[in-house]
C-alpha cells in the first residue's frame, strides 16, 4: 500500500474510534454528524460521544461560540440520581442555571428525567431570582423540588414563556410564602404533573387563576386529606370557570376519600355524569375500594396520555392504556388470575408493575390438589422489566414467577419478602420459577413484610417509605 495516499476513512472502526476517543465529545458531534458520510455518522453516535457532553469545559473549545449562540433549542435526558446530589440549591446552580447562563439565545428547553422519582429537581428556594433567568426562554419542561419551585418559574423571571412543562416533586411540602404573580399573558399551554399525594388542593385552583388566557391544560393529581370527591362540578367551578380561552383539557385527577362520611355520593354513574354535564364527554370515571375505610375516586380523560396510573383497582373500564408502562395496583379484594389477564391486555407496555394486596388470590378451602388441577391461560407481559410484590401477598408473586401462569421474559428487578422468595421457589430450586427469573440483575428483599409499610404514602413504584430491613442484590451473570 502506498502510505501517502491512505486517508482517514481507509481506517478500520476500531482505529477511528481509538482516535476519536481522543478529542473532545462536543467536537466529535459537531464535525461528524451529518456530513452525508453514513459510516461516520454512526460512529459519532457511539454512545462513548453521545452519553457525556461537557459543556462546562468548553471554554477552550473552538465551537464554544457555536454552541452558546447558535443553539436555541435543547432537549437533556438527565440521568442522576438525587440520592448522589448533596445539595439540591448547589445543584441547581452548576447544572440547570448553568444552562440558560451558557447557551445565551435558548428559547426552547426540555429536560427529560427518565427516573421521575428520584431525579434531582431544580430548587429555588432562598437562591438569587437571577439564579435561573431568561428573557427570552418561551418553551420550558422541567422537574422542581416543590410547588414553591413551580411558583418561583412564574414570577416574572422567565417573562416570554408561553407554554411551561412542570412535574412537582412534592406539593405537600410547600411553604407559607407569598410569591409575586400577576396574570401570566403570554402562557398558553401549561401541564402540571405530581404523583405524590397531597392535602393542600386549594393551591392548585388558586395557581390557575393566574392563567386566563391558557388554551392548553394538563393537570395530573392525587389528592387526599380533603374529603372531597373532584366530579365535574368541582372542574367547572374551581378551573375552568377562569379559562374562557381554553381549547384542550388533559387529565387525571383522584382523590381519598374517608367513606365513614357517608354523605358523599361515591357513585361512579353520578361521577361520570357530572363530567358530561360540563361538557367533558371523553372521561372516565374509576371508584376504587383501597380499604374497608378508605376508597379512591378517579376522573380522568380519553385518551389516556400519562405513562402512570395507579393505584388501580379490580374494576376500571375496558379500554387500551397506551402509553402507561408503571402501574401500581391495590385494592381491599383479592386480585384473580383474571385480573391480571385484563392488566395485560388493557396495559400493552407495562415496564414497571408494583402489587399492594395482602389478600390470597385463592383462599384456604379453594386451594387446588394434585387430583383437581385448574388450568389458567398462560399471561405474557412481554416488556415487563421491573415487578414489586413487597406489599403484596406470595401469591401474587407466585402468579408471575410460575411459567404456567405468565412469562415475563424481560424481567430485571424483582422487589419481595424474602421468605416468600424462599417459598415461591422452593428455595430457588423449582423448576417452573427458573425461566422468569433468568434475566434478574437486581433483587430487593426485605427480611421482614410490608404488608402496612410505605402503602400510601406514595403511587409509583418503588415510591414510599423504605424500612432498614431492606436488602440488594446485583446479580452478574
Amino acid at each position: 500500500m502506498n502510505r501517502s495516499h491512505v486517508h482517514l476513512l481507509d481506517l478500520p472502526n476500531e482505529v477511528l474510534l481509538i482516535i476519536l476517543r481522543k478529542l473532545n465529545n462536543i467536537d466529535v458531534l459537531y464535525s461528524l454528524l451529518d456530513i452525508n458520510n453514513g459510516r461516520l455518522d454512526i460512529l459519532a453516535q457511539e454512545k462513548t460521544f453521545t452519553n457525556i457532553l461537557n459543556f462546562v469545559n468548553t471554554d477552550e473549545s473552538s465551537l464554544r461560540s457555536v454552541f452558546q449562540q447558535q443553539i436555541t433549542s435543547l432537549i437533556l435526558v438527565n440521568n442522576d440520581k438525587s440520592a448522589r446530589v448533596r445539595s439540591l440549591k448547589e445543584y441547581t446552580r452548576n447544572v440547570y442555571a448553568h444552562i440558560l447562563h451558557f447557551f445565551k439565545n435558548l428559547t426552547h428547553l426540555n429536560i427529560i428525567c427518565p427516573y421521575i422519582m428520584f431525579c434531582p429537581g431544580l430548587s429555588l428556594c432562598d437562591l438569587p431570582a437571577t439564579t435561573f433567568h431568561s428573557s427570552i426562554l418561551t418553551h420550558l419542561s422541567i422537574m422542581v423540588e416543590n410547588f414553591d419551585d413551580c411558583l418561583y418559574l412564574l414570577d416574572g423571571r422567565l417573562s416570554q414563556l408561553t407554554t411551561f412543562n412542570v412535574d412537582v416533586y412534592s406539593i405537600e411540602s410547600s411553604s407559607t410564602i407569598v410569591h409575586n404573580m400577576n396574570k401570566l399573558p403570554n402562557l398558553k399551554c401549561f401541564s402540571l404533573k405530581s404523583y405524590f399525594r397531597f392535602q393542600q388542593y386549594d393551591l392548585i385552583p388558586s395557581l390557575l387563576r393566574h392563567m386566563p388566557y391558557l388554551e392548553h391544560l394538563t393537570l395530573y393529581l392525587c389528592i387526599r386529606g380533603s374529603n372531597r370527591i373532584i366530579d365535574g362540578t368541582c372542574v367547572q367551578n374551581d378551573i375552568l370557570v377562569y379559562m374562557p380561552q381554553l381549547h384542550s383539557f388533559t387529565f387525571y385527577i383522584s382523590a381519598y376519600i374517608d367513606i365513614t362520611d357517608l354523605s358523599l355520593n361515591l357513585s361512579r354513574e353520578h361521577i361520570q355524569q357530572t363530567l358530561i354535564n360540563i361538557g367533558q364527554q371523553n372521561t372516565a370515571t374509576i371508584v376504587n375500594y383501597l380499604s374497608t375505610c378508605t376508597v379512591e375516586c378517579s376522573i380522568l380523560s380519553l385518551p389516556f396520555v400519562f405513562d402512570f396510573l395507579g393505584p388501580l383497582g379490580n374494576i376500571f373500564p375496558d379500554i387500551v392504556f397506551n402509553y402507561v408502562t408503571y402501574l401500581h395496583v391495590q385494592d381491599n379484594d383479592p386480585f384473580k388470575h383474571e385480573f391480571f389477564v385484563r392488566i395485560a391486555r388493557s396495559f400493552p407496555l407495562l415496564k414497571y408493575l408494583r402489587i399492594s394486596n395482602i389478600d390470597p388470590q385463592i383462599s384456604a378451602y379453594m386451594k387446588l390438589t394434585s387430583k383437581h388441577i385448574q388450568s389458567y391461560s398462560m399471561i405474557e407481559y412481554p416488556h415487563l422489566i421491573s415487578l414489586d410484590v413487597s406489599h403484596g401477598h406470595k401469591d401474587y408473586l407466585e402468579q408471575f414467577l410460575n411459567e404456567t401462569k405468565a412469562y415475563v421474559p424481560c424481567l430485571t428487578e424483582l422487589e419481595v419478602y424474602l421468605r416468600d422468595l424462599k417459598v415461591v421457589t422452593m428455595n430457588f430450586t423449582r423448576e417452573e420459577t427458573r425461566r422468569n427469573c433468568a434475566k434478574v440483575k437486581q433483587l430487593i428483599f426485605f427480611e421482614a413484610r410490608l404488608d402496612n409499610v410505605g402503602v400510601g404514602v406514595g403511587v409509583g413504584v418503588g415510591v414510599g417509605c423504605r424500612p432498614s430491613c431492606q436488602s440488594q442484590i446485583l446479580i452478574d451473570t
